[in-house]
């Protein structure tokens, strides 16, 4: 493991001239509380979820458009809690070619362990929700999903369970699964699982519930992390498919590996290559600062070996001060190579957006913005870019209604 040393940056900017509210939750029955960041469709349209709020404050799925006069104007399209249709959507949703959204939500459903659902437009703007799958902790098949889903190229859909699985671990719910979702011929969807954890095992140590989404590499094989178990703070790890529909898991990192877990703990986001192969990421504990309360976390980054061992190097360690702390969001990269990110606490306790980039070998974290409550609070998940180079993300509070926001964030 390589750490290093690092160059803080905060931008003098104001808000006023940086950020601006597209959304403020947390009125009437418009949802509250995203945990994770939105997605565009092919119209410049904005979706997302909401934990809760909506007409039985069991979350939403909303859309965001903009009007020729530039405003944006939030229309909820689903509200979740109305019978075995789902509850607690935590997750960022994706789109298939033809508009349909999908998603995940960690309780509700049949068995109340969580869902698989799409959601698919209609005639007079309406939509109309269908489940895919319902979670069964007893049928072993995965509970409580936390991360959003991807497709592969054949249109199936591959996601993570924070809890349930074959193996079970302590507390004894099971340790999270890797699943997968394929279209059967006669319209529904058959769910195979590819992985169940098995925690802290001293045969294993193999990782314990997932919270993030996985992606898959140009070999066909997924990774992704885990936020516990490894070491007990959490694992990088790769899948690879095999014969007659098998995979097998190898574990890629177990964080924690030096003194106070300095290199990192509890990763809740997901990964992302370069076109090297290298793999980024962040935890939302350990690193160089904050010990006292278990870390402050860092951003890092995974490089493969000759020995196809690969190496941790600690790209930045936030301070929990000016430039943050807690990230639990997936990192995204723009064209120069500079990666973006966020903070869900740190500078005033209300979170920030960062950027890192690499000059002469060496990373430097520049703060873009400091939230400050009415412009939202705590962004949990990373950002995404707009085609001008905007960024767009949401915060879990804050805004003019506590509710949480979503942001524009313009260079």
């Amino acid at each position: 493991m390589i750490i290093s040393e690092f160059l803080i940056t905060v931008l003098p900017v104001s808000a006023a001239d940086t950020a601006k509210v597209l959304h403020s939750f947390g009125e009437g029955d418009d949802g509250a509380g995203p945990y994770r960041s939105v997605v565009f469709d092919a119209a410049g349209n904005l979706y997302g979820t909401t934990y809760g709020g909506g007409a039985f404050k069991a979350g939403t799925i909303f859309q965001l458009t903009l009007n020729p006069k530039g405003k944006w104007t939030e229309k909820v399209l689903h509200s979740f809690g109305k019978g075995e249709d789902g509850a607690s959507p935590y997750a960022s949703l994706i789109l298939d070619a033809a508009g349909n959204l999908y998603g995940t939500t960690t309780a509700g459903g049949a068995h109340n362990n969580g869902t698989v659902f799409e959601l698919t437009p209609g005639a007079n703007r309406g939509w109309t929700e269908k489940i895919l799958h319902s979670f069964d902790l007893k049928g072993k098949d995965g509970a409580q999903p936390r991360a959003g889903l991807i497709f592969d190229g054949a249109g199936n859909l591959y996601g993570t369970t924070e809890w349930g699985g074959e193996v079970g671990c302590a507390p004894p719910n099971g340790c999270g699964t890797v699943f997968k979702l394929t279209l059967g011929t006669n319209g529904q969807w058959i769910h195979t699982g590819l992985h169940s954890f098995k925690g802290n095992g001293a045969t294993s140590r193999d990782g314990a519930n997932p919270e993030a989404s996985l992606i898959f590499g140009a070999n066909g094989n997924l990774y992704g992390t885990t936020y516990a178990g490894g070491r007990s703070y959490g694992t990088v790890f790769e899948l690879t498919p095999g014969a007659n529909g098998s995979w097998t898991e190898t574990v890629l990192y177990r964080f924690c590996t030096v003194h106070r877990c300095v290199d990192g703990a509890h990763p809740f986001a997901g990964l992302i290559f370069d076109a090297q192969g290298n793999l980024y990421g962040t935890t939302g504990g350990g690193g160089a600062y904050c010990f006292s309360s278990g870390g402050c976390g860092t951003a890092f980054q995974l490089t493969p070996g000759a020995d196809g061992k690969w190496s941790e190097n600690v790209l930045h360690s936030f301070n929990g001060n000016s430039d943050g702390s807690g990230s639990g969001g997936n990192l995204i990269f723009d064209a120069s190579g500079n990666l973006y990110g966020t903070t869900g606490a740190g500078s005033q306790n209300k979170g920030t957006v960062f950027q890192l980039s690499q000059v002469n070998g060496q990373w430097t974290n520049t703060v873009l913005y400091n939230f400050e409550n009415r412009t939202g609070a705590n962004p949990f998940d990373g950002v995404i870019f707009d085609a001008a180079g905007n960024l767009y993300g949401t915060t879990n509070s804050g805004g003019a209604n506590s509710g949480g926001t979503v942001f524009q964030i313009t260079p």
